[in-house]
């Protein structure tokens, strides 16, 4: 009896050796990760429109929208790997969705990695994403450039083909969109009612985006074009296949010392959709948004950092200016609070708020608009 169990048993202990050596393996080989961030603060804006002030907690942005997600990969060899992204973004006010309700609406695609880059399908962020996070230094803060442009913080796309690749100091990367926006959440860039992957019109709804990039240590500038096309029925006047919204910016970043770092750049703006200059209207289909702003670090907790930006409407159009000033205080590398004030000045006919963080607040046409915000963040 002792010889037939002692191989036998020996046999199974292999087989289980086996079995938890290829399972160490696949755990190497395979990976996903739950992540998150979560920023909400109280929010005062002066001089809303109808009178008075309004105080609130706003549910798209404090310093950067709150969301939370899974990303993963997997090693397939020879230098190729598999990788996907579901994001999903909510306003930590109410819990509820944004990006028009979508279950993961800032990111949802699958794709492969190689030495060549990398190329996803599904919905992508556009190159004007990637072209604008290291010259922004205010980033989608509730006062800043997502004040004067909402597209900026939602440069996402559906039914996206997208590549980025690196080739030293330089980077580059495109999306093609077969049809850009199928939720009808508007109008607001969260959903523009412009689903395309139409057999009829095969123009309607496409958009593009194209990045070139260099970066080095101390410096670096970036160069983006993104453009989207209307379709029957879409929001912001887009509403032919011929019509374009098309966007080109510029921009640079330096480290003017190991703490102190400026960012600067423009984007001009051409929409087809825009109605022409009136007596009413400062909002014309032409405009260019610049911006500089520093970011100072004067010790590890703390983070002090400004910007001025200018939107500026050709064709007999109106501009505004926006002034935002941040304190950071940094409890751990995961937790930090933060204060900021910003103002904002319209022309006669433009009235733009201050404050990107929620719908409304807005003040009347040709007011400033003060806005004051106090807020904490979470990263896990």
């Amino acid at each position: 009896m002792k010889r037939i169990l002692k191989p036998t048993l020996l046999a199974a202990l292999a087989m289980l050796g086996v079995a938890a050596t290829a399972g160490a393996q696949a755990q190497t080989r395979t990976s996903v990760s739950l992540y998150g961030y979560l920023d909400t603060g109280i929010e005062h804006l002066t001089n809303v429109q109808g009178g008075g002030s309004l105080t609130r907690m706003p549910g798209l942005t404090g310093t950067a929208p709150s969301r939370w997600g899974l990303r993963g990969s997997e090693d397939l060899g020879a230098g190729l790997s598999a990788a996907f992204a579901l994001e999903s973004g909510f306003g930590v006010d109410a819990g509820t969705l944004n990006q028009g309700g979508r279950g993961f609406g800032r990111q949802a695609w699958v794709g492969l990695n190689g030495p060549w880059g990398s190329v996803s399908l599904g919905r992508n962020y556009t190159m004007l994403y990637w072209a604008l996070i290291d010259a922004d230094l205010i980033g989608p803060n509730a006062f800043g450039l997502s004040s004067m442009d909402s597209y900026i913080p939602n440069a996402r796309t559906d039914n996206s083909l997208a590549y980025r690749g690196r080739l030293g100091a330089w980077s580059l990367g495109a999306t093609y969109s077969l049809g850009r926006d199928a939720v009808n959440a508007g109008p607001s860039p969260s959903g523009t009612n412009c689903a395309g992957e139409s057999a009829s019109d095969s123009q309607a709804c496409r958009q593009w985006s194209a990045m070139l990039k260099y970066d080095t240590a101390p410096w670096g500038l970036a160069l983006a074009v993104d453009e989207m096309r209307g379709g029957p029925g879409a929001f912001a006047g887009l509403v032919r296949s011929d019509l374009k919204d098309r966007r080109i910016m510029l921009n640079g970043y330096a480290m003017l010392a190991p703490t102190l770092k400026l960012g600067v750049g423009a984007i001009r703006r051409d929409n087809d959709g825009a109605a022409a200059a009136s007596s009413a209207n400062g909002a014309t289909p032409g405009s260019t948004l610049a911006w500089a702003g520093l970011a100072w670090s004067p010790t590890t907790k703390v983070v002090v950092d400004g910007q001025l930006q200018q939107l500026r409407y050709a064709q007999g159009g109106d501009r505004s200016r926006l002034f935002v000033l941040r304190s950071t205080y940094k409890f751990s590398p995961r937790t930090a609070a933060y204060a900021q004030i910003a103002r904002i000045h319209n022309g006669d006919r433009l009235a733009i708020s201050v404050s990107s963080a929620a719908v409304g607040g807005s003040p009347a046409a040709g007011g400033g608009q003060t806005g004051l915000m106090l807020g904490l963040r979470h990263a896990f």
